[in-house]
């Protein structure tokens, strides 16, 4: 028993891929097993994978659409059957790939009848549709429709503001997440001091990446984060009381209580990504400066249910997702 215990004791942790599906050319599916961890490294991990997944992958995004001879969202040009607003929500959905950082420029130009989709678009070289049959919009009568785009590489979810922009120039509210969605769960196995976790980690990407190229590239830029704490050194982080420079300013508390008087204390590095929220309502709330726990419980329902894009079932969500993972609730008034 003591030697067996040993041998699982100093066993390399290894990921393996033990399911890949695709579903279509947009949802690429993956799911991998890590092991064997010890107690609570599993779910340290697994938090930190996800949230890198989420947050720290780049991924290619159309950010603006100029249209010649449209001066609202909303309008309506005869000959086409969308609405302005119906091709930008089509645009910010036509999934990317680039292999550069730089801002690009793409243009479609179509005479109808025809419908436009993500082939039609002439991409520079280093950028392509993932699926080239993805509808953009209909052209109904022969007319030609000049659609000039502007194509980025970011990280997250960016939302802009339409009065910024002006003379047919719209804004896409660009999602450059190519990881979709992230699920991960924790197993026991083994007993008694021999008990070690499995971790099961789910991915869900837009096709312009692979799974397992996705959990590769959030490895490197969790070992990327870190790197500056395996260089520390003592001297490193001695601060006088007059020091003058970059945490001079800031204000750590040392604990972080919870507001509602439920006697439970939250870590002060309680970060959103512990709730372990569907990904549209975690970047909603990312975009809103939400970042903490603490920044969270400074929302009420009804402040929440004010963000843009954020209904009253992510609102049930966060609630729910809040009690479970911290035994809090929002406060009833802001």
């Amino acid at each position: 028993m003591l030697t067996r215990e040993k041998s699982i004791c100093t066993q390399a942790i290894q990921l393996k891929c033990i399911e890949s599906r695709l579903e279509n050319k947009r949802l690429h599916y993956g799911r991998f097993v890590v092991s064997p961890f010890k107690r609570g490294q599993a779910s340290t991990v697994g938090i930190a994978m996800r949230r890198a997944l989420l947050e720290e992958i780049r991924g290619t995004s159309i950010t603006r659409a100029r249209f010649h001879g449209v001066v609202h969202e909303y309008s309506t040009v005869t000959g086409i059957k969308e609405t302005i607003h119906d091709v930008l929500v089509n645009l910010k959905e036509v999934a990317l790939k680039s292999d550069s950082n730089d801002v690009k420029e793409a243009t479609s130009s179509v005479t109808g009848p025809k419908e436009i989709t993500a082939g039609d678009i002439l991409f520079p070289p280093s950028v392509e549709a993932v699926d080239n049959l993805q509808h953009i919009v209909t052209i109904t009568h022969p007319i030609s429709v000049n659609i000039e785009l502007k194509i980025e590489k970011d990280c997250g979810y960016r939302i802009e503001n339409l009065n910024e922009f002006k003379n047919g120039e719209f804004p896409v509210d660009a999602v450059f997440m190519p990881v979709r969605n992230v699920n991960y769960s924790v197993h026991l196995f083994g007993s008694g001091k021999a008990t070690r976790e499995i971790s099961l980690i789910e991915i869900w990407t837009n096709g312009s990446l692979t799974p397992d190229e996705a959990i590769s590239e959030a490895s490197e830029k969790l070992i990327e984060l870190s790197s500056p704490f395996l260089r520390l050194k003592r001297e490193d982080v001695f601060c006088s009381g007059d020091d003058k420079g970059l945490f001079s300013s800031m204000k750590l508390s040392s604990q972080l209580y919870n507001k509602n008087g439920l006697g439970k204390k939250l870590p002060e590095d309680a970060f959103i990504d512990q709730l372990e929220l569907p990904a549209r309502v975690f970047n909603c709330l990312k975009k809103a400066e939400i970042h903490t726990i603490a920044d969270l419980l400074n929302y009420s329902r009804e402040d929440l249910s004010k963000i843009k894009n954020f209904g009253q079932k992510s609102v049930d969500q966060v609630s729910k997702a809040l009690w479970k993972r911290f035994a809090s609730e929002l406060p009833v008034h802001s």
